[in-house]
């Protein structure tokens, strides 16, 4: 798979193009993440990249022809555009699942107030990160490719991807390691007594317990087990809720 990303902050890539699991998924020729800047392709002697917006307003615009012959000269028969922005429905990991699969994938990192509506007519599909604001758009880039890349085949482990929190709509359960006890607190038992029956069990109780808690609305369009619903009514029994 090839990423190339299209920025004004080229700069901001290094370090973590060249660290932790990302940089082992590049080594390992899983993925291909070539970082442009937008700069070059500015036609002035200054480089300009923004100008002012028409009908005023605060702030500076992204040009829509500076953008234009970026993506131009970037672009493949079958690469899908994003862009990152705001105007969109928050990033979910079915949205990283599905652009994982693609071959070819260029995310245009908005900057200053925005860009040129007109560039929107060459992207296929705005992306945001959550409902906030960021000076740009390249720490939701970084997000997007730590986010597919991990999702790679061979980039990790199936069965750690398995247990994710979300993979299955759930938040991933707590977990614990060595030592046994510390400061006072102990790893459940259940946990280290080997039974792995007893395990999965309680693995999936404390899964549903974090996600009743912390996001609950995850639990009212998903079709429950008979096992879940039994787990479910535990917790609420013993939360009192």
């Amino acid at each position: 798979m090839k990423i190339t990303v299209l920025t004004l902050f080229p700069e901001m890539y290094d370090g973590f193009l060249n660290s932790s699991i990302v940089s082992r998924i590049i080594s390992n020729d899983l993925l291909e993440v070539k970082v442009v800047d937008i700069r070059d392709y500015a036609l002035d002697k200054h480089r300009h990249v923004d100008d002012t917006p028409y009908g005023g307003g605060p702030g500076m615009l992204m040009k829509v022809d500076v953008l234009h012959r970026a993506l131009l000269d970037n672009k493949q028969d079958d690469s899908y555009v994003l862009l990152t922005s705001p105007r969109q429905k928050p990033l979910q990991q079915e949205d990283l699942q599905r652009f994982s699969k693609m071959n070819d994938l260029i995310i245009v990192c908005g900057h200053y107030e925005g860009i040129d509506q007109r560039f929107e007519t060459y992207i296929d599909e705005r992306v945001s990160i959550g409902d906030y604001i960021l000076t740009g758009g390249e720490m939701a880039s970084l997000v997007l490719i730590d986010g597919i890349a991990r999702l790679l085949e061979e980039g990790i482990s199936s069965e750690s991807l398995n247990e994710e929190s979300y993979n299955d709509g759930l938040l991933e359960y707590p977990q614990y390691t060595r030592p046994p006890v510390y400061d006072g607190q102990s790893v459940p038992e259940v946990l280290q007594n080997g039974n792995h029956a007893e395990i999965r069990r309680y693995n999936l109780k404390m899964s549903l317990k974090e996600t009743l808690k912390y996001r609950p609305e995850l639990l009212e369009n998903r079709n429950l087990t008979k096992e879940e619903e039994k787990l479910l009514q535990e917790i609420r029994c013993e939360e009192e809720i």
